[in-house]
Order: structure tokens, then C-alpha cells, then sequence
């Protein structure tokens, strides 16, 4: 865990969307009410008690940000929830303002804001 919270450093580096293996499982899944692609990144080598596989939602149209993940053990258990939250368009560049990170096991609810800095 990343400074006792629900995020692990791997997740605030999307290190999923490096591994190797990517599927698209849709080319249309809305979800918060935007017209997303759905991604399966499968972990090549995963760790006990670690993510095997992530699925998430990425929004089709611009800023095409992920606006929900669902990471996964080897045995197909949901481990954490994923949702950044309030991007914003500053100085011409998009910013992601806030992250919320679920645990269902433990229930723990996690957030990161971050300072952005405006004009």
C-alpha cells in the first residue's frame, strides 16, 4: 500500500495498461455516461495477493481518460475499484483533479485530490 491507503504505487503509474497483453473486450460500453472502449490488461507474471488482470473503461471521445477499472486476483475476485473523478482543462492541457480507490474486501474508500494549479 502506497502510504497505508487502498492505492498501491503500481496504480498511480496505470502500470496495467503497460503489460503486455491487452484485449478489447467492447468498442461501445458506456459507463458513467459516456461512450467508453472496454480493456482487459492481463498481468504476465502476477504475485499472490496481486492484480492478474484489470479491466477498464476508456472514454472514446477526447480527453480519452479511464473512467472506471476493475482490478482482479487470479481467481477472478475483484480487488480494487477505480474511479478518477473531475478532469479538467487547464492551460490547455486536461488534469485529473481527483481519484477515488474502493476495496471491497476491507471496504476501504481511498481518495487522492491533487492542487491544480489555475490560471
Amino acid at each position: 500500500p502506497f502510504a497505508g491507503s487502498d492505492f498501491w504505487i503500481a496504480d498511480l503509474g496505470l502500470e496495467f495498461l503497460h503489460w503486455p497483453k491487452q484485449k478489447l473486450l467492447a468498442k461501445n460500453d458506456p459507463r458513467h455516461s459516456k461512450a467508453c472502449r472496454k480493456l482487459e490488461s492481463v498481468n504476465p507474471q502476477p504475485v499472490p495477493g496481486g492484480y492478474a488482470r484489470v479491466v477498464s473503461w476508456i472514454i472514446i471521445e477526447s480527453p480519452h481518460g479511464i473512467v472506471h477499472a476493475d482490478a482482479y486476483n487470479a481467481k477472478g475476485e475483484v480487488l480494487k475499484r477505480f474511479d478518477p473523478a473531475n478532469v479538467e482543462k487547464i492551460q490547455g492541457e486536461y488534469q485529473l483533479e481527483e481519484i477515488e480507490m474502493r476495496n471491497p474486501k476491507t471496504g476501504g474508500r481511498t481518495w487522492i485530490k491533487f492542487n491544480l494549479a489555475r490560471e
